[in-house]
C-alpha cells in the first residue's frame, strides 16, 4: 500500500470520454479495471472530472463556421475546438459507472469557467487560473503524484508536467492511461514530459 505522501490521480474518467461518448478516446473504457486495481494499492486518490458550462468557449459549435478539432486562437492562446462534451450535470460528465474508487479524498472539478479550457489538474489554460490542487496535495504533505485516466496527451500530460512544475515528482502509468492523438499530439506529450522529469511505468510495476 503506498503512502500517504504518494497520490494516485485519476483523470477525467468520464462517459463523454468513453467509446460511444461526444468526445470519445479510443479504447477509454479499457482503463476502468486498471485504475481500480492500482486505487486499491493506494491509501490517497483524488478525483478530476471536466465539467463545463454549456456555453463553454473551447465549444466549436460557439463559433460560427468552425468545426470540431480545428484550431483557434482565444485570448489565452491557442485553442483546440471541441465537440460539446462533460456538460455540468449530465450523463456525459458523470464518471465511468464501474469506475471504483470510494476512498478518494477529493474531486477537482476544473474547466468551470466559461471563458477558458482547462486541460490540468492543477492550473486552468490561461496558466493562471489554478484549480487548488496544488495547495491541497502541498498541505497533506503530497511529495509524488502518479497520474492516470484520459487522455494521455492532453488532461494527463499536462496534469504532469503541472505537478512537476509545483514541485512534485510525477509518474504517468502508461497502460492505465489512452490518448486522443490529434496531429502527433500523443509523441510531443511523451517528449514534453521526458524533457520535465515525468516517469513513465506500466502498472505490473505498482501492482507486484
Amino acid at each position: 500500500m503506498k503512502g500517504a505522501d504518494e497520490v494516485l490521480l485519476v483523470i477525467d474518467v468520464q462517459n463523454d470520454f468513453m467509446p460511444g461518448g461526444a468526445l470519445a478516446v479510443s479504447h477509454g473504457d479499457e482503463v476502468v479495471p486498471v485504475i481500480n486495481r492500482l486505487a486499491r494499492n493506494f491509501s490517497h486518490v483524488v478525483v478530476t472530472q471536466d465539467w463545463h458550462p454549456a456555453a463553454h468557449v473551447s465549444f466549436a459549435e460557439h463559433h460560427a463556421g468552425r468545426a470540431p478539432f480545428e484550431m483557434t486562437t482565444l485570448h489565452y492562446g491557442e485553442q483546440v475546438l471541441w465537440p460539446t462534451h462533460c456538460v455540468q450535470d449530465t450523463e456525459g460528465a458523470a464518471l465511468h459507472r464501474d469506475l471504483h474508487v470510494p476512498h478518494a479524498r477529493l474531486v477537482i472539478r476544473k474547466g468551470h469557467h466559461a471563458g477558458v479550457d482547462s486541460y490540468s489538474a492543477f492550473m486552468e489554460a490561461d496558466r493562471v487560473t489554478p484549480t487548488g490542487l496544488t495547495g491541497y496535495l502541498r498541505d497533506v504533505g503530497a511529495k509524488r503524484v502518479y497520474c492516470c485516466g484520459l487522455a494521455t496527451d492532453y488532461c494527463v500530460a499536462w496534469s504532469a508536467l503541472d505537478a512537476r512544475s509545483a514541485g512534485f515528482e510525477a509518474t504517468v502509468i502508461d497502460d492505465a492511461c489512452r490518448a486522443i492523438d490529434l496531429s502527433g499530439s500523443l509523441e510531443r506529450a511523451w517528449t514534453q514530459m521526458a524533457a520535465a522529469g515525468v516517469s513513465r511505468i506500466g502498472s505490473a510495476e505498482l501492482l507486484r
